[in-house]
């Protein structure tokens, strides 16, 4: 009786012992897992201007509400490659986030580019309506879950505006010009119907493209017009303020998965928190663009009233008739026009 009762003791003991060692390795795994720095890097096709000003906001985020797990770095002006090597490096892992505009991602999913439609934003308040609404987020922040993207942050940066070499001060001045354009069909329809020639390219290869006479002109924001130095080459901009630049903040799925449960908490809390950060430094940055392109020697060109207003008339039904043969791509239109609709008028106070 004695002898089975140190033998129990003893199994006892053992397990005891097996289950510090069991415990100690548990909080010593946690304790890792607690203690992991984990690299992101952030980048974004711009310098000084919306997205990778709020690249770098997201990036302040992330490292203060981590605690420091987080260690962001922002690499701006296509540091890491072309946009389209961007997107790629992002879906694979290489590149944790990337901050662009939606319609770029269109080879990922086709609905990316539903932003790009003209006359959905009829100024940049009014986009940044758009772009808050929550239908509009659900949507767009949704449409990379099956192909590598998780999307945290959806913003406004800017209408879009025609820089040219020879000034284009009347509507019928746009026929016959080659322009850069976003990779959008809503973009190369639009521009096709004021009898413009359309050339799909990204940022960084505009500037060269103008310097060698490749294209007459480019459709872009007036920040990187203003940052990237363009005045060097092509003093005029026409305010055409069609269509509203959009930027979508996408994070590497792969890399979201890595992470613990709060931290991917923290990485979704501060993607959407600074879109709202950026609404009234979209609209500074906008501002100072317009002063400092003036200051440099540009010129800001606005078409005659009456011609403008053509301008948007002939521009309304593209993103109807575009879509419209595309099922996805008509209902995901068929969301941002109704929201736009909704939010032309400011909410009553």
């Amino acid at each position: 009786m004695r002898l089975e009762r140190r033998e129990f003791m003893a199994r006892a003991v053992g397990i005891g012992a097996a289950l510090a060692v069991v415990g100690l390795a548990l909080t010593q795994g946690a304790a890792r897992a607690e203690d992991k720095i984990y690299t992101m890097k952030i980048s974004a096709p711009t310098i000084n201007d919306v997205p990778d000003t709020y690249a770098r906001y997201f990036a302040a985020a992330l490292e203060k509400d981590s605690g420091g797990r987080i260690k962001p770095e922002v690499y701006p002006a296509s540091q890491l490659g072309s946009i389209p090597r961007q997107i790629e490096g992002t879906q694979f892992g290489a590149i944790q986030c990337a901050v662009i505009p939606p319609e770029f991602f269109v080879g990922v999913d086709e609905r990316f580019e539903v932003l790009a439609a003209p006359g959905l934003a009829e100024s940049l308040v009014h986009g940044q309506r758009i772009a808050a609404d929550p239908a509009v987020v659900k949507l767009m922040l949704g449409l990379g879950a099956n192909k590598g993207l998780h999307g945290v942050g959806l913003l406004v940066s800017e209408p879009s505006e025609v820089i040219a070499k020879d000034a284009i001060r009347h509507l019928a001045d746009f026929k016959g010009r080659k322009l850069r354009t976003f990779a959008s069909q809503f973009q190369s329809d639009a521009w096709t119907r004021i009898g413009v020639t359309p050339v799909a390219m990204t940022l960084g290869d505009v500037l060269p493209a103008l310097q060698q006479g490749a294209i007459d002109g480019a459709v872009a924001g007036l920040g990187p017009f203003t940052h990237l130095h363009f005045h060097d080459v092509a003093k005029s901009v026409t305010m055409t303020n069609q269509p509203t630049i959009f930027v979508v903040a996408e994070v590497s799925q792969k890399w979201y998965d890595s992470l613990p449960k709060d931290l991917q908490a923290v990485v979704d809390r501060a993607g959407e928190a600074q879109t709202q950060a950026m609404e009234p430094v979209a609209r500074e940055i906008r501002k100072n663009a317009e002063a400092t392109w003036v200051a440099q020697g540009g010129e800001l060109i606005n078409l005659p009233a009456a011609e403008q207003a053509l301008f948007q008339k002939t521009l309304a039904s593209v993103g109807e008739d575009v879509s419209k043969a595309k099922p996805a791509l008509h209902e995901a239109y068929r969301i941002v026009a109704d929201v736009a609709a909704r939010t032309r008028q400011p909410p009553s106070e």
